[in-house]
């Protein structure tokens, strides 16, 4: 017995010590996770911080050499002329409506076309339509703006948002797929428990699919929306500059014909 007890007294530290030291191990492996990730945040900042520091410069601070990094004074003014030197919220409110009205409506068709492809096995002719949109998200969008104009061209579309409309009323490949391999995902117990209480298809996709798809619906609402924000050509192309985007406008807003700013702050 005395054997036994020594041997259970020399075990028991033993046994005792890797289980007190995992959770300082993992609490260093939290800790280094943390740090790499804001490391790696900090990092992929400095673009955006950098332009931050060189909206406060002077002019002849943008272009000095070296590189001057810290401002030797902050000039606010820089942001007064932005937004004054031209019509600045009306291209924005622009950029605003058009982004908006082509991102609700590209989700909803999008996402309408979707649940048709995830939920509807039977439906004649679905697998060859769901590989034409595959097909579609191979071609180069650069290969269809010429005929795009065309086409708008002869509609008398131009110098308006129709185009933008028309775009989201018949979806975008890539959202349709987005949305139905999300509603290929989700349980048919939903569709039997809803079939069971009377609710129709358009009920089904309404009050079911779509609020239960808001990851989906948010992903694809901030692809389309800064796609059409954040586009040049397509505006540059169909609009006039009257009611044209703030993408387009900030290209010749601060310059003269020959390319020389406006306003020089020395």
């Amino acid at each position: 017995m005395a054997v036994v007890d020594r041997v259970a007294q020399n075990a028991g530290p033993s046994t005792d010590r890797p289980s007190a030291s995992r959770p300082l191990v993992a609490r260093l492996q939290g800790i280094s996770i943390v740090v790499a990730l804001v490391g790696l945040a900090a990092l992929f900042s400095l673009p955006t911080l950098w332009l931050v520091l060189i909206s406060f410069k002077k002019e002849v601070e943008w272009v000095s050499y070296p590189i001057v990094i810290l401002p030797s004074s902050a000039e606010v003014y820089n942001y007064y002329f932005a937004v004054t030197m031209f019509p600045y919220l009306r291209y924005f409110w622009n950029s605003v409506v058009l982004s908006t009205t082509y991102t609700a409506l590209v989700v909803l068709s999008s996402a309408a076309a979707g649940f048709g492809f995830a939920r509807h096995p039977g439906a004649p002719g679905r697998g060859p339509l769901f590989g034409l949109v595959m097909g579609m998200m191979m071609v180069p969008w650069l290969v269809t703006v010429v005929p795009q104009y065309i086409v708008f061209s002869k509609l008398g579309l131009l110098n308006s948002y129709w185009p933008w409309v028309l775009w989201g009323i018949s979806g975008s490949p890539f959202h349709i797929f987005l949305f139905r391999q999300f509603f290929a995902g989700i349980p048919r117990d939903l569709d039997d428990a809803a079939e069971v209480d009377g609710c129709g298809r358009f009920r089904l996709f309404w009050q079911i699919y779509l609020p239960n798809s808001l990851p989906a619906v948010a992903a694809s609402s901030i692809f389309a929306f800064t796609w059409v924000w954040g586009d040049w050509l397509f505006p540059k192309l169909f609009l006039h500059d009257q009611i044209t985007t703030l993408a387009v406008k900030l290209q010749t807003a601060y310059v003269d014909p020959y390319n020389q700013p406006l306003v020089t702050i020395t």
